[in-house]
């Protein structure tokens, strides 16, 4: 880096809250965009399968008709004339059918327009009100970072937010950000369940144990579905935010409200910070075989 030189990029996490018609949620994430653009965004987050309402509450054969192939996707095909016209990078949720595999997918739009692949998630939760494993196959395409125009990022999905094996793989490979769109609100089955704070702490601790920035993108607003048990209800509670390198939040949205939140970071500076810190010096990958096992009783494979 040449003295006096550094190398800036402005993130954005979008949070709105979700209709159930796809050119009304596609219409608004355009506007968000837009706004984020203007705010001086170079990379811009939206939620968790924006184009509808978050259907996995239910277990019901209908809710497959939501899913649709990634070529020529009519979303992605959308995000990426938009993504060329405002010269920003935009990943996007997408419920994706595959043959006869279905997947909860995310493509990765470059500044120019350019589909640089997808990510299919790999921690597919199953619980009340998150039934996703009716729907989707586990993701086959193992953790991954794209080179955008302006960072090296690396993109996971909702319940992946809680692994640390996958921010960690995700910064092994170079991600200079991480991003986690996001569905999560209340639990239908406990009504004293809140897990906002503790959802935001273990991101923080991502960004701070990898000593990079991290953006978590959430959808607001109350979503009824019928389920074969009668409705089904979610007050999903936003708090999307943009954490630092230490893990520090900078930008936070409340639980109710459309937010575009806007930050930026110097990734020079950072990686400068990141390298002298010593946490990637002083890995001992040589110890860490019981991480390949389930309950760690035979690290020896």
């Amino acid at each position: 880096m040449e003295k006096g030189k550094s190398r800036e990029v402005t993130v954005s996490a979008l949070q709105f809250a979700c209709t159930d018609d796809v050119s009304t949620n596609v219409a608004t994430a355009e506007r968000l965009v837009r706004t984020a653009h203007s705010k001086g965004a170079n990379i811009i987050l939206i939620q968790e399968l924006f184009e509808g309402y978050y259907f996995c509450q239910a277990q019901s054969e209908d809710h497959f008709q939501r899913a649709k192939p990634y070529k020529d996707h009519p979303t992605i095909l959308r995000m990426q004339k938009l993504a060329k016209e405002l010269g920003v990078v935009i990943p996007v949720s997408f419920f994706e059918e595959a043959n006869n595999a279905h997947y909860n997918t995310i493509a990765i739009i470059d500044a120019d327009g350019t589909d640089l692949g997808i990510y299919r998630k790999s921690h597919i939760p199953d619980g009340p009100g998150y039934q996703e494993k009716f729907y989707f196959n586990p993701g086959d395409t193992g953790f991954k970072v794209f080179q955008t125009k302006f960072a090296k990022i690396g993109v996971a999905i909702c319940w992946d937010q809680w692994f640390p094996e996958a921010a960690r793989a995700m910064a092994l490979q170079g991600a200079e950000i991480l991003f986690y769109p996001t569905a999560i609100g209340s639990e239908p089955q406990d009504d004293g369940l809140d897990s906002r704070d503790h959802w935001k702490r273990v991101m923080q601790g991502h960004a701070g144990a990898n000593l990079v920035p991290l953006v978590a993108s959430n959808r607001i607003g109350k979503e009824i579905i019928e389920t074969e048990h009668g409705k089904s209800e979610i007050t999903f509670y936003g708090n999307s935010f943009i954490a630092g390198p230490t893990g520090e939040i900078v930008e936070g949205a409340n639980d109710k409200d459309e937010a575009v939140l806007v930050a930026k970071f110097d990734l020079d500076k950072i990686k400068s910070k990141r390298h002298s810190w010593g946490v990637f010096r002083d890995r001992r990958p040589d110890l860490y075989k019981v991480l390949l096992t389930l309950d760690g009783s035979n690290p020896s494979l």
